[in-house]
This record gives structure tokens, C-alpha cells and sequence, in this order.
């Protein structure tokens, strides 16, 4: 689905936008600055805003009063067949009104967020209300080969004139009015064939099922040929194919992926086992495929597989110098995500120290997409209501982080949209390197095929240099005091390297329960080298409940008061205090002041 905008103006909307949101797959929230928590979007003016997403096509639902929305996009107000969706709902979720886009999803949009809301919707265009259907808004999967008919047949159904409907192929037991049957100077056509209508408004059916394969690293620009030409010689509409289907040996290769995504369909795939049970069905059969690949046709049983039970070849096998394609037709409409499986995706997600706001767009939009999250307990507690609902969540345990790694892993196979959520970054002593080591070390197949990404999120070091100042603006690292991994001795080598080359250091994983020596041994090491003066940072909880960030010197460091929630930064031999509106700031001088003069440019100020 295309990005839905959500938008909330004031606190007291916020919380049936975030409803909204966690109802429909692809919405973001967008929250006024200031009065919005946890928003994937941040804006200043509102009515600028919502024109400029207007403009751009994007779908906008404004939980305010609809004489918001309306002057806002008042003004671009030109081709109803080209605006956007624009809804407006109560604050109380009570009222859902579709303001314009009805017939481009408007009004679908409003009976669904009406249903999550329990609230009634207030629609208004004369083929819901009058026919009972809309002929610009077919099912799911359905596509109009001329939309431009639409609006006379329409018409001719509203005024009581017969209309003609012929269905070709498949059921359409939505097209259902009054004055439908078998006479009518204009006509309804649903047909999987390619067909020039100058009186018919022409329905294709999600009914074909494109089966493809191809050698490793062919060409996209071939397999789009190649299905392109099959389609065209059979006179087939591309508009009628629901799914490009494959063997899942194929789940990562190029080609496949950029052939669904050039035809808008999803891609779907099936065990070689699964293809090998239509072998009876095929007609080219193929010994040499199947010592490839563990079934005798891939192209043709894929087609097979996903048109499902009752289907039938309509295009045997052709092919390309890579590339092979087949054509199956189902006895009714396909429901491609309902079929096979897709191809498994992992993000490895670092969600900050827990606050919403510290959370990237980036991130947000794929917990919002994700079917599973896995990670620690405490780490999915953190996430909101709205990000869970809908999602099966894996809570994990502590120090079982090969078993969250591979349980993330192993979902993703099933093709399932998987987030394995890690605090801070997830790059940085978190999980993202241990399934990158999971992925090397046991080179599994279904593994090597998925689509991996890595997102960043504020590191507890970042957060906590932000909360006492700027304390590495200039050269720091990062140790971990954790000996579980690591041991004592290379972390204590590492802590000599920070001393002697007077980096800003970071102590992450401080103490546990059990392990209480190394962070006094590791600040005996740094006194070593810097003065008792040093200035120490100790933040804890950063963006959660009882946050708590102090500033200290290296000589008055009460360790005892530190715990495995908690971060210590030590300064530099360049570090300073300072105090400013009643509070202590930590910062680290760059050497801005040696650059030139370091004397700012004089600023003249303005006469009345």
C-alpha cells in the first residue's frame, strides 16, 4: 500500500490517529511540533504541510475538522481522477468523512478505519449509495483496462437503462445492480485477455499466474521480454496477472524481484517439493531441471502452484536465452499473499534508549511493516501499543542472544517481515554482528537468500553526550567492561591504548551483579593518565522512566552507585565543566578557538 499520512494537530488527537495508524499497513503518523509524542513525521505549519503532501499524491487523513483540509488543498483542487484520497476524522473516532478520492480508495479507507474505530462513516457518492457498488474501485487485485468508460456506464446504470455484463472468465458476483443482464447499448466486460472496448468498460480479474525461471544473474531487462512477449502473443491482459511465482531457490534473485516490482504484483515462491507435485500436470517435463533444481519444471509449476487447485496451463513453457515463463489461469480470483510465501526480510533494528522520540523515521516505518519483532523483553516493552498491535512478538531472555539471533533468522526463512530489536544502535554491541556471524559460520541457503538491512539508532554513548553537553565533539572511543566475550586482559590493554592516547572513553556494560572489579581497575588505568579534575558523566535509564544523568569528577567517582542500566563517560585531558542556567554542562574543546582569530564576526544590529 502507498504511504497514508495521518495527521494529528493537536494532543487531543493523538490518540485515535495512532489507532489509525496501527490499522492501516503503510500509514505514518505526522504530529505537529510540540504537541505530538512518538511521530514518524514532525511538521510546523499545518495547512502547509498537508498541501504539500496532497500535491505529491500522498494520501492524507486528517483527525481535525474537515474545513482544515479543504482549505489547505483548496487551492490544487483541478482533476478529480488524479487527487489523492483526503478523509477527515473526529478526534473521537466517531465520524469518518471521505472528502474527495472516493472512487481512488477514499472511501474503502473510511469503512476501515470506521470498523477499527467503531465509529460510522459519511459517504456520499451516488454509486455507493445508490447501486451499491463502486465501478472506479473494483476488489482487491481487479484492474480497469479503461477507467475513462467508467463514468458513462455509471451513468446508464443511475438513470435505470440496461446495461450488458459478460463475464469471460472467473465470478463477479460483486457486480451486482438492478439493470444488469444481457442487453445494453453500453457493456461491463471481465475478461484475462488483452481487448479494445469503445462501448464496454473492461474489468481484468487477478486470475493468470506468471510462473518464471532463470540462471543466476540474468538480465531483469530479459525476463521482462520474455514475459511481456508471452503475455502479448497469447493476448493476454497483464493487468490479469495476480503473481509472478517461482521455485524459492529464486527468492533473492534480481531479475524475479524487479519483474513483480516493474508489474506492481507481488512475487511469490514454492519449495521445490511443492512444484514437484505438478508434475503430472506439466507439459515439459524435464530431466535436467530437476537435477537442478528438485523439480521437473519450474516455470510451468509455479504457475500451477499459484493459480491453485482447478487452474490450467494457457501458455506452456517459452523461452528466452536465460530465462523460461508459463501462463496459468485459476477458475477464480488469486489471493497472491495468501499463497507460497514471499521472500524473507530482516531488519536488524536499534531503537535508541527507549524513547519514542529518539527513534528514526527509518526505524519506525519498519517496526510499522514488520509481521514479527524478537528481541529482549525489556527491549519490545519499550515499543508502544500502536507498533505491537497486530504483531506476533517473541520475547526473549537475557544473554540468549545466539537463540533471538537465530530465532529471528529462521522466521525470515518462512518469509515472514521480521524485526530483531536492539537497544541503542544496533551496531554497536548489539545483535547485528552476531547474524552476520550466524550467516558466515553456517552458510545456510534459505539464510543467504534474504533480504537483510541494518538501521541505525542513537547509541546510549550518544544520548548521554547529548544530555551533559558536548562531551565528544572531539576524538573518543568505546570499551565494553563485559569480560563474557572478551577477555580481561585485551579489554585492559584496550583501556591503556584510551589512556595514552587521551581519548574521551566510554564505559559500556560497567558492572553486573557478579562482576564488580573491572570498572575500578579500568579507572585506576585512566587516572594513570589524567588528572583527578577529569570530568565523569554517569547516565542511566537515558529516555526512559527515571532517567538520571550526573556530572562528577574522576576523583570524587562513587562506583558503587553505578549499575548495568548505566553509561560512564570520562573526559579527556581537554575537558571541561562548565555552569549555565543553574546546571553543570560537560563539553570538549575541537580547537575552534586556535582556527583564525577565534573571534566571531561582528553582528550590527538593527536600527528601529
Amino acid at each position: 500500500m502507498e504511504h497514508i499520512a495521518v495527521i494529528a494537530v493537536t494532543a487531543a488527537s493523538a490518540d485515535c490517529a495512532k489507532k489509525i495508524v496501527a490499522a492501516l499497513p503503510g500509514a505514518k503518523l505526522h504530529g505537529r511540533q510540540g504537541r505530538i509524542t512518538g511521530a514518524d513525521v514532525i511538521f510546523d505549519e499545518t495547512t502547509s504541510h498537508i498541501r504539500r503532501l496532497f500535491r505529491e499524491g500522498v494520501t492524507v487523513i486528517g483527525v481535525c475538522a474537515s474545513g482544515i483540509l479543504i482549505r489547505a488543498v483548496a487551492p490544487l483542487l483541478q482533476d478529480k481522477t488524479a487527487e489523492p484520497p483526503l478523509l477527515a476524522v473526529s478526534a473521537d473516532g466517531a465520524s469518518v468523512v471521505p472528502l474527495l478520492g472516493g472512487h481512488r480508495g477514499a472511501n474503502r479507507l473510511a469503512s476501515e478505519i470506521a470498523e477499527a474505530l467503531g465509529g460510522r462513516t459519511a459517504i456520499t457518492t451516488a454509486g455507493d449509495c445508490m447501486l451499491g457498488l463502486a465501478l472506479d474501485e473494483p476488489p482487491a487485485g481487479w484492474r480497469i483496462a479503461n477507467p475513462q468508460a467508467a463514468k458513462a456506464v455509471a451513468a446508464a446504470l443511475l438513470a435505470g437503462e440496461p446495461v450488458r455484463l459478460e463475464v469471460e472468465c472467473g465470478e463477479a458476483s460483486w457486480l451486482t445492480a438492478a439493470n444488469l443482464g444481457q442487453t445494453g447499448a453500453l457493456g461491463i466486460r471481465v475478461t484475462d485477455h488483452a481487448v479494445d472496448g469503445d462501448d464496454e468498460l473492461i474489468f481484468h480479474p487477478p486470475l493468470l499466474a506468471v510462473g518464471v525461471g532463470c540462471e543466476r544473474g540474468t538480465s531483469p531487462l530479459e525476463l521482462r521480454d520474455l514475459v511481456a512477449t508471452t503475455l502479448s502473443e497469447a493476448g493476454l491482459a497483464a493487468d490479469a496477472v495476480a503473481c509472478i511465482a517461482s521455485v524459492d531457490l529464486k527468492e533473492d534473485e534480481p531479475a524475479v524481484q524487479a519483474l513483480a516490482a516493474a508489474m506492481g504484483i507481488p512475487a511469490r515462491f514454492f519449495p521445490a517439493t511443492r512444484l514437484e507435485k505438478e508434475r503430472p500436470r506439466l507439459a515439459n517435463p524435464s530431466e535436467a531441471v530437476f537435477q537442478a533444481t528438485g523439480c521437473h519444471g519450474v516455470a510451468e509449476g509455479a504457475a500451477l502452484a499459484a493459480a491453485g487447485e482447478g487452474s490450467t496451463l494457457v501458455v506452456e513453457k517459452s523461452k528466452s536465452a536465460r530465462a523460461t515463463c508459463a501462463i496459468a489461469r485459476a477458475p477464480r480470483a488469486i489471493a497472491p499473499l495468501q499463497i507460497g510465501q514471499a521472500r524473507g526480510r530482516l531488519a536488524i533494528i536499534g531503537i535508541g534508549p527507549g524513547s519514542t522520540g529518539w527513534r528514526t523515521a527509518e526505524v519506525n516505518a519498519a517496526l510499522r511493516q514488520a509481521t514479527d519483532l524478537v528481541g529482549y523483553r525489556l527491549y519490545l516493552d519499550l515499543l508502544d501499543e500502536t507498533i505491537l498491535a497486530g504483531k506476533t512478538r517473541h520475547d526473549g531472555r537475557m544473554g540468549a542472544e545466539e537463540e533471538r539471533t537465530r530465532q529471528a533468522l529462521e522466521l525470515a526463512a518462512l518469509g515472514k517481515d521480521v524485526a530483531l530489536i536492539c537497544s541503542g544502535d544496533a551496531g554497536i554491541y548489539a545483535l547485528a554482528t552476531l547474524v552476520f556471524e550466524l550467516l558466515e559460520r553456517e552458510n545456510r541457503p534459505d539464510w543467504n537468500r534474504l533480504e537483510i538491512a541494518v538501521m541505525p539508532g542513537i547509541s546510549a554513548l550518544q544520548a548521554a553526550a547529548a544530555r551533559a553537553g558536548a562531551m565528544i565533539n572531539h576524538d573518543f572511543c568505546t570499551i565494553s567492561l563485559s569480560d563474557l566475550l572478551t577477555p580481561w586482559p585485551v579489554i585492559e590493554e584496550r583501556v591503556k591504548a584510551a589512556a595514552t592516547g587521551d581519548f574521551v572513553t566510554a564505559f559500556y556494560n560497567p558492572v553486573s551483579e557478579r562482576r564488580r572489579h573491572q570498572l575500578p581497575a579500568a579507572l585506576a588505568i585512566l587516572a594513570t593518565h589524567r588528572p583527578p579534575s577529569t570530568p565523569v558523566v554517569i547516565a542511566r535509564n537515558l529516555g526512559r522512566p527515571g532517567e538520571e544523568v550526573r556530572v562528577t569528577t574522576l576523583a570524587k567517582l562513587d562506583v558503587s552507585s553505578i549499575d548495568m542500566l548505566t553509561i560512564v563517560l570520562i573526559g579527556n585531558r581537554e575537558t571541561r565543566i562548565i555552569r549555565q542556567s543553574g546546571r553543570d554542562w560537560v563539553y570538549t574543546p575541537r580547537g575552534y578557538a586556535q582556527k583564525g582569530t577565534g573571534s566571531l564576526p561582528s553582528i550590527k544590529k538593527k536600527e528601529d
